[in-house]
């Protein structure tokens, strides 16, 4: 075995079959990367779990004593953590007035809270180690939200807000690197757990009008050409693995056109989101 400069580990969360955490651990791991691939549910990454070169556990990030467990046994195993891919995340569609708080909740408590009881977890050793990379799984989907995604979106952008606190002058004296990185649209299963969940909100009253073009928002980034899971995770992991990475690093359908409409005035972003979404309701009604 290599020094362990040469072999770092990894340690990711939501690893599931058919995600793009489960992409990031192949492709860490085909860099030459110890990976610890975490999910929910084991059963989820069966595949991976019958490969000798992923360590495979389960992880729940909205518990804090399941958090704690993992992050000791990865380090009573290999002595080390290297990086840090903060990539559970879980969808809520509807309308903002009608979804229950319960609902917004459990969105917040894995998107944001879950990537803080991670990062609180792994930092003292990285500081102590005086290294580190710690990596969020953001959205472009902060940078021109449109409707019935609130929830979702408002989880990402404060995670986009805590990434940037700890990157500039929190971690940075202990020789951690924070990286966020922003997704377009990527081929992965988050629709169907986005339909799920939505499926399971009490009945619409004032949107039952809307519902087809509510239950459509869930598909949208899999209806415009994603790029592929593996594509993205290629890209990904050698921006990572840099020696000095980059604070941001966007990649994915429509990641450039976000980034536009990102600076354009609020009329026209309004503009464009009203058009797009209406026409997205129109094809479904």
């Amino acid at each position: 075995m290599g020094s362990s400069d040469e072999m770092p580990v990894v340690l990711i969360t939501g690893c599931s079959k058919g995600g793009i955490g489960h992409a990031l651990a192949r492709e860490f791991s085909a860099n030459g990367c110890r990976v610890v691939a975490t999910s929910r549910s084991q059963s989820t990454m069966v595949d991976l779990e019958k490969d000798t070169k992923f360590f495979v556990q389960e992880l729940d990030v909205q518990s804090e004593q399941s958090v704690s467990k993992v992050v000791s046994e990865v380090i009573d195993k290999y002595g080390q953590i290297d990086v840090l891919v903060n990539n559970a995340g879980v969808q809520c569609i509807g309308p903002l007035a009608e979804i229950p708080i319960q609902a917004m909740e459990n969105t917040f408590n894995t998107n944001v809270f879950g990537s803080i009881r991670m990062t609180q977890a792994v930092v003292p050793h990285m500081a102590s180690k005086r290294k580190g990379k710690i990596v969020n799984i953001g959205s472009i989907s902060i940078l021109a939200p449109g409707p019935w995604s609130g929830v979702y979106t408002a989880s990402k952008a404060a995670l986009h807000a805590l990434t940037d606190t700890f990157r500039l002058l929190e971690l940075r004296p202990f020789g951690i690197d924070v990286i966020n990185i922003v997704p377009g649209g990527i081929q992965s299963n988050i629709a169907d757990s986005a339909i799920t969940s939505f499926n399971n909100l009490p009945e619409l009253k004032l949107y039952k009008p809307f519902q087809e073009s509510i239950r459509q928002r869930a598909f949208l980034s899999q209806n415009i050409k994603p790029t592929p899971a593996e594509t993205f995770a290629k890209e990904t992991v050698s921006v990572v693995l840099k020696k000095t990475p980059p604070a941001w690093f966007s990649t994915g359908r429509l990641s450039t056109v976000m980034a536009i409409m990102h600076h354009m005035p609020i009329f026209v972003k309004d503009f464009l989101l009203t058009r797009s979404f209406m026409k997205m309701g129109a094809k479904t009604e």
